[in-house]
């Protein structure tokens, strides 16, 4: 049974990335292009994990780690914030609204997939 995450992201660039990374990995990934997007899909596909970008059109992605993590049947998903903010502190802020790990843009191949299968292995 393949595990499913659900990637948050509005750049095909990096969706493809990702996209290019998990599935020969085994994993299975539904791809969100807005915040709004995303809370709706984690609520309807109920994803083993969620790869978040912050500047996200609209809803951006602290505001949709909150309401995501809001939800009680939502809120044991781990979230991964994986985003180009990497100023002192944006670990913390991504932190406090939620989400359970911080990967920065850009980011090793490598690294992320170590850091998905901490929680999903």
């Amino acid at each position: 049974m393949s595990r499913r995450i659900l990637l948050i992201e509005d750049h095909e660039d990096n969706r493809r990335i990702v996209r290019d990374l998990l599935s020969p990995a085994g994993y299975e990934v539904v791809e969100a292009l807005t915040g709004e997007d995303g809370v709706s899909m984690a609520d309807s596909h109920r994803p083993d994990l969620i790869l978040m970008d912050i500047q996200l059109p609209g809803l951006d992605g602290y505001e949709a780690t909150r309401r995501i993590k809001a939800n009680p049947a939502l809120r044991a998903i781990p979230i991964i914030a994986v985003t180009s903010y990497a100023l002192s502190g944006d670990d913390v802020k991504a932190r406090e609204a939620g989400c359970d790990a911080y990967v920065t843009k850009p980011f090793s191949p490598r690294a992320l997939l170590a850091k998905i299968r901490e929680f999903v292995p």
